[in-house]
């Protein structure tokens, strides 16, 4: 049943975010390929406590976790390789939509104490005039992130950790439970600090090492690419053919990404700056670091080991991703491996519970200490259940759950798509 109703849904939501990024890219002349413009957001407003920079690796905190892991993983192995074009194209043609929803959640963020919020349904009440749309994509943020995303990264630090070394899923989830909750404690100011830190480091790290895999097995990647853009064409999915590979390209891609979801301008919108269409504009890069640097990097990890003589049951994704380090590294690559899950796994958590915390306080205006505290011992407990629960059962709800996301933040963007270009066209004359 659940399968069924995704699928429809992911066919809406699809309809909107192709629909959307194409209109968007049309009208604001593909901004997403002028990289000069890109790089000119970093410079920090002396009224934010938050600067560009720290807002976009909270961003990408919660992007490149498991999506661009386990996500790429259960894409190449479900779909074939050629979901990772698919991935590609979407990377770049869905970008838009982050630059618009990032636009716009800066335009109508409030202040929050020394710091600032906002994301869609500041928008939706405040541009769109639909209170109970905002109220409704609030609430499925919130469940969204604290049952379902969250769960599915303490799920992959799970397997990962336990599939080599044994200990008990019970106890590393007890263990990882406890440090979340000390990492939340304290809210944005302790969550930008570690994101800031982690994400460069760990993705540096990950990408480094992996482009060193690479050049090792140079010889392999004209092939590789060859098989790529064929199955892309050709349909190599479990089911469905071409257009089972092109909708699991989408939905990895959109997951990993978060295009379209809304989501990213809940990070942007912590930053404060009088340009906001740079501002906007700084979210696509990290669109561009996720898709075609971790998400890339770890396709071609896959994609020159042996991955097709395996089977996995009960696949969360990670698995297919440690054997391809195992069959590059050995023993050292599955270390390597499983300290990268859980760095950029960790750091997703902790910027998904902002994303949970800033819709809470959307929900409820005069939001109090012990409803924070109450929030952060259900993320805890729940980042518990999630460590020993059905990886497929995650999942199926983590992309029922995208989909509903992606057609609620979509319909809002399009209902606003009128001051989205004209604000952009009047900026790029200004700033001439």
């Amino acid at each position: 049943m659940i399968t069924v109703l995704t699928d429809i849904l992911w066919s809406i939501a699809t309809i909107f975010l192709l629909g959307g990024g194409i209109y968007f890219s049309i009208k604001l002349g593909f901004p997403q390929l002028k990289f000069r413009s890109l790089f000119q957001g970093f410079h920090r407003d002396p009224k934010s406590k938050v600067s560009p920079f720290r807002s976009l690796t909270m961003s990408l905190a919660a992007r490149v976790g498991v999506g661009s892991l386990a996500g790429i993983a259960l894409a190449i192995y479900i779909g074939g390789a050629g979901t990772i074009f698919w991935i590609w194209v979407t990377g770049i043609l869905l970008s838009i939509n982050a630059f618009c929803e990032s636009y716009l959640g800066a335009k109508y963020q409030v202040k929050d104490g020394d710091n600032y919020q906002g994301g869609p349904s500041f928008y939706m009440e405040k541009g769109l005039h639909h209170r109970k749309l905002a109220i409704l994509y609030a609430v499925l943020i919130l469940f969204s992130y604290i049952v379902g995303f969250m769960t599915i990264q303490a799920n992959t630090i799970t397997t990962s950790i336990h599939q080599y070394y044994g200990f008990s899923p019970f106890l590393i989830g007890i263990v990882l439970a406890i440090i979340s909750f000390f990492s939340i404690l304290r809210g944005l100011d302790r969550i930008a600090n570690i994101t800031s830190k982690l994400v460069p480091l760990m993705g540096a790290f990950y990408v480094l090492l992996s482009l060193g895999i690479v050049l090792f097995n140079v010889e392999k990647i004209p092939g590789v690419l060859s098989t790529i853009f064929a199955q892309a064409f050709q349909g190599k999915a479990i089911r469905g053919g071409v257009l089972s590979t092109f909708m699991i390209g989408i939905q990895r891609g959109v997951f990993s990404t978060e295009s379209g979801l809304g989501t990213g301008s809940i990070a942007s919108s912590c930053s404060y700056s009088s340009h906001r269409v740079s501002l906007g504009l700084i979210q696509i890069l990290g669109i561009y670091f996720t898709v075609f640097i971790v998400c890339t990097s770890t396709a071609l990890l896959i994609l020159t080991s042996n991955y097709t003589f395996f089977t996995f049951p009960n696949l969360n994704g990670i698995e297919l991703t440690q054997y391809a380090f195992s069959y590059h590294l050995g023993k050292f690559g599955i270390f390597v491996l499983m300290i990268s899950v859980i760095a950029l796994a960790y750091s997703t958590i902790v910027a998904g519970y902002y994303y949970g915390e800033s819709s809470l306080k959307y929900l409820l205006k005069n939001v109090k200490n012990k409803h924070l505290f109450l929030l952060k011992i259900v993320t805890v407990i729940l980042l518990l259940i999630g460590s020993v629960t059905s990886a497929t059962l995650l999942w199926n709800l983590v992309d029922l759950l995208v989909a509903i996301l992606a057609i609620l933040n979509m319909y809002a963007l399009i209902g606003l798509r009128k001051e989205i270009i004209v604000d952009y066209q009047n900026q790029k004359k200004y700033n001439k």
